[in-house]
């Protein structure tokens, strides 16, 4: 079995040869980890590709998550200067905008005297919205703008340009055949709290929530478009990101009001169209609403945080969701991979094997992103303790791959 077989399997909850590994990488990882850095992952399209393949090839991974979308080739253009500051690079834009690149966090886009925009509530006219890109170079920008010489996109079919999609196409040419490639889309909520920033969003919820789920409505058309392009493109899975859902910032009941609805509609209508499996990021604390995660039809839980800094116990969460959804994550990224010892991770490895591997339908993988200093040697260590004790009998691997 060759890992994009193997992934295959586990998201349609077979067991494959052995469990998969396939973890999300912080970007300052990469800026940190591959020589490309920040300026150029966060802008050029190959620049990004080449960084997830060499730390792919690096930790034995078997998937990669294209978590950036594909840039303007033509981004240099617009560059009025590049240089140093602020622990990283500093880049001018010849529109008076510049953008800050740290050497080991995400970049973020300030007008000339130093804010950072974002509309008012007021300003939203839910029939501008059709998708909220927040890894655009320019920033956030209503109605939305992809780069600096072009005008506000067109809600429908020619929102995304045909660049957007290059990432994965790069990725599925060059290592598609052997390695499953996943496209990300966010989910409508998390759009909304990006474009207003987190507070005036929550604020939102409880001002005026009618006009909030006439703009997470909005929000679901152009969710789909993207999940179905990543499809074309030759992505294999689509990863909602939903990072906004769980306890820390929403109750049950808002879940079920402000997410549930969205993304079950999401989630219908890129397996409807596209036929591809779709699976859930959700951060934190989450152990009170796997079955609402559940709800929305997506086909796996990806991070399932332990505690401390989450609340699922794999054991539980596997008993849970059995014969259900594939469950992906649960090793904390912070107090075992962070700063744990290769002998920490190890064990933990193990026991999260051991609790959730049996049966099928699971993925070794941190829980939320692995942090840019992690060490990669705690990293490369997953893969070992995967071919070591995550094999599957031979009889129930064939019939998998035969049934």
């Amino acid at each position: 079995m060759n890992s994009r077989e193997r992934i295959d399997a586990a998201m349609r909850l077979q067991g494959p040869d052995r469990v998969p590994v396939m973890c999300q990488l912080s970007l300052g990882h990469y800026f940190l980890n591959t020589g490309f850095g920040a300026v150029e992952i966060w802008h050029s399209t190959e620049a990004f590709a080449e960084a997830l393949i060499q730390l792919q090839q690096r930790y034995g991974f078997d998937g990669i998550l294209v978590n950036l979308p594909g840039r303007d080739p033509n981004w240099r253009s617009h560059v009025r200067s590049i240089e140093s500051g602020g622990g990283g690079e500093i880049i001018r834009w010849i529109d008076g905008t510049y953008t800050v690149c740290p050497d080991d966090d995400n970049p973020h886009v300030y007008q000339a005297d130093g804010t950072r925009w974002f509309p008012t509530f007021a300003e939203l006219d839910p029939e501008k919205l059709f998708y909220v890109e927040q890894h655009g170079v320019a920033g956030i920008t209503y109605p939305q703008r992809f780069g600096f010489d072009r005008g506000p996109a067109p809600p429908g079919k020619d929102f995304f340009p045909p660049w957007h999609f290059d990432t994965v196409r790069y990725l599925a040419d060059r290592v598609g055949d052997d390695i499953s490639i996943h496209g990300e889309v966010f989910s409508p909520f998390s759009q909304l709290m990006d474009l207003l920033d987190y507070q005036n969003a929550l604020l939102a919820l409880v001002d005026d929530p009618v006009k909030v789920k006439s703009c997470l409505a909005a929000l679901v058309e152009g969710s789909v478009a993207l999940g179905c392009g990543l499809a074309r493109a030759g992505a294999q899975a689509v990863l909602i990101s939903s990072a906004f859902a769980g306890a820390g910032f929403l109750s049950r009941r808002h879940y079920m009001e402000f997410v549930l609805p969205y993304e079950s509609a999401v989630v219908a209508g890129i397996r409807g169209q596209a036929g591809i499996p779709v699976y859930t990021h959700t951060c934190g604390a989450i152990g009170d609403r796997l079955d609402l995660i559940a709800a929305t039809g997506t086909q796996g839980i990806d991070t399932l945080d332990p505690p401390p800094i989450g609340t699922v116990e794999i054991g539980a969460a596997k008993r849970q969701l059995a014969g259900k959804l594939f469950i992906k994550g649960n090793l904390d990224p912070v107090n075992t991979l962070l700063l744990g010892t290769i002998h920490d991770v190890r064990d933990a490895a193990r026991e999260r094997i051991a609790l959730a591997a049996p049966g099928g339908g699971f993925i070794l993988s941190s829980a939320c992103s692995i942090a840019p200093a992690t060490p990669p040697a705690n990293i490369a260590v997953l893969r070992e303790v995967a071919e070591e004790h995550g094999r599957y009998p031979i009889a129930a691997a064939a019939s998998n791959r035969n049934g």
